[in-house]
């Protein structure tokens, strides 16, 4: 992980959150209503999802673990399920007003709202076909997280290729074997399993990440 300033990370994240918001204010119904890159989930449930920690509880928490039988995964669908029914606007307003909350899963730190917001905002705009138009900087602190093992399981599933990989526009690399690039996001949309942009993957490691993605 890059030795990143904590006071910077969390004004970082709290500009992205509200350019997001800022987006998402500007989208009609069928935009909020178009399936996102997140299997299932709307573009409506992904922008949900983004404040359920943040709006949550730890007794909300408990009570939709148990009703998702004790899995985590299902609780958190459960909770962006249950947070997609508010209104439009309430969702954007969360989004907006608590840009600033701090946060975290347990056990993890700045990385992982950080990661998890960067990821969501692509599942919004490849699908609609938006320009973000946002800095790709923060990218390389997602990409520490997401090439790294603390990124398993909540992130991705185990048994990511050992390679190098490296988004040479923002002058990032990490990994070992032999190399795949690419511009940033599209390392992030392949190594999260999103099989979208995999033609802008290149190098003698791109076959293998990109068997990985399609899963």
């Amino acid at each position: 992980m890059r030795d990143v300033d904590e006071t910077t990370a969390w004004t970082t994240i709290a500009a992205e959150r509200t350019a997001l918001a800022d987006l998402l204010e500007t989208l009609t119904p069928e935009q909020w209503a178009t399936p996102s890159l997140c299997e299932g989930w709307t573009v409506r449930h992904v922008a949900a999802h983004l404040m359920v920690g943040p709006t949550g509880s730890t007794p909300g928490f408990i009570r939709a673990l148990v009703r998702g039988r004790g899995s985590f995964a299902r609780a958190n669908t459960l909770l962006a399920d249950d947070r997609a029914q508010l209104p439009t606007q309430t969702l954007v307003d969360d989004l907006r007003t608590r840009a600033g909350s701090r946060f975290t899963p347990p056990g993890m730190d700045w990385h992982a709202p950080l990661t998890d917001l960067l990821v969501h905002r692509l599942d919004i705009t490849v699908p609609l076909g938006l320009d973000h138009g946002r800095p790709l900087q923060p990218w390389a602190d997602a990409l520490d997280l997401l090439t790294s093992k603390r990124a398993s399981p909540a992130f991705i599933p185990k048994g990511l290729p050992h390679l190098t990989y490296a988004a040479p526009e923002i002058d990032w690399s990490r990994g070992s074997g032999v190399r795949v690039e690419g511009p940033a996001e599209a390392i992030a949309l392949a190594v999260t399993r999103r099989p979208v942009r995999l033609e802008q993957l290149t190098g003698p490691g791109s076959a293998a990440l990109k068997t990985w993605a399609r899963g």
